[in-house]
């Protein structure tokens, strides 16, 4: 990896052991899923949080708090539910009894207060509740009873959501959904990966997770992820796919105008900017690349481009138009 004014030699010699050793750690007690360890890592380094969509069983909790232990973070998980508050989650002020023998109000932390916070079923809970996370997840920092009290970096959130159940659900406003760094879809291990599970887990000794960074070497290595290079082609290649995602931009294909509502804003530029320096940090590789590009561009843009009617009544899916949108782009 070349040097950078920012980044010495030996300094990057000792991220890519880091790397190396976070790799082989995660392989040895994740058994597949790869993709989505991958893209998570990812989020991770670009103090980014992900938004995992997910039938139930496919160890979306297990996968999250399992990072937390190599990376060394505290972690707390919320079960999101329709009878949630706000408190629930920022904590309160509890009248308390001082030593003078009269009363003060005391403020009591609540989960939020962590490195990685697993926000089980997010969708589950009022929009009040869900503010009062979404908050904390912008401005890194919770409001309560007047004062502000900033969250200890690093902070990521991991919400997940049922794709079957829409029963008593409140479905996050597109302008909140925009606030995730990833959507990410979880799918079924394949029949191997899902036989290595079953070895894996159905016997006495089950793979532990060792720790092997601490929240401070997290940060060092959120901080070099700002150093890898990005060419000036493969910026252009990320605007150009972007602004072709917008039906009233000059470079929209027929079929982003006749199929797209809204397109992506210049939050998903940003995003695949720094992910494509993260993913580049995670493979070894000298600089970003447009296939880092491509391989987490449905990451970046499936919450951030909105089908229309036309794609909705044609089963055109959002995941097909940006297929169709890295064909029509060239690197």
């Amino acid at each position: 990896m070349t040097d950078t004014p920012q980044t010495s030699e030996a300094q990057w010699q000792n991220v890519r052991d880091k790397i190396d050793e976070l790799k082989k750690e995660t392989a040895r007690v994740i058994v597949g899923q790869d993709e989505i360890v991958e893209q998570m890592l990812v989020s991770l380094l670009c103090r980014g949080h992900c938004l995992v969509i997910g039938v139930p069983g496919l160890a979306k909790t297990l996968l999250v708090s399992t990072l937390g232990k190599i990376l060394g973070l505290h972690f707390n998980r919320i079960q999101f539910t329709p009878d949630l508050m706000p408190t629930d989650i920022v904590g309160s002020e509890i009248l308390q009894s001082n030593s003078d023998g009269g009363r003060e109000f005391e403020y009591v932390e609540g989960p939020i207060f962590t490195n990685l916070l697993l926000a089980d079923e997010i969708n589950r809970t009022p929009p009040k509740t869900q503010a009062a996370l979404l908050e904390a997840m912008q401005e890194k920092q919770v409001t309560v009873a007047g004062k502000s009290r900033t969250l200890e970096e690093p902070f990521i959130v991991y919400a997940t959501q049922n794709p079957i159940e829409h029963e008593g659900t409140y479905p996050l406003p597109e302008a909140q959904l925009d606030r995730f760094f990833f959507n990410l879809l979880i799918d079924y291990p394949d029949m191997e990966e899902e036989e290595q599970i079953v070895r894996l887990t159905t016997t006495r000794e089950v793979p532990q997770a060792n720790s092997i960074l601490t929240p401070q070497e997290v940060i060092q290595l959120q901080d070099a992820t700002l150093d890898v290079p990005v060419p000036d082609h493969v910026l252009h290649y990320i605007l150009k796919l972007t602004h072709s995602s917008r039906p009233a931009s000059e470079h929209a294909p027929d079929f982003v105008k006749e199929y797209v509502a809204y397109g992506a804003g210049p939050r998903a530029s940003q995003n695949l900017t720094r992910a494509a320096r993260a993913l580049a940090l995670l493979r070894g590789t000298p600089s970003a690349s447009v296939e880092e590009v491509q391989d987490l561009a449905k990451a970046v843009l499936r919450h951030r481009i909105i089908p229309n009617y036309n794609a909705t009544g044609e089963g055109i899916t959002v995941e097909d138009l940006i297929d169709r949108l890295l064909e029509h782009v060239d690197a």
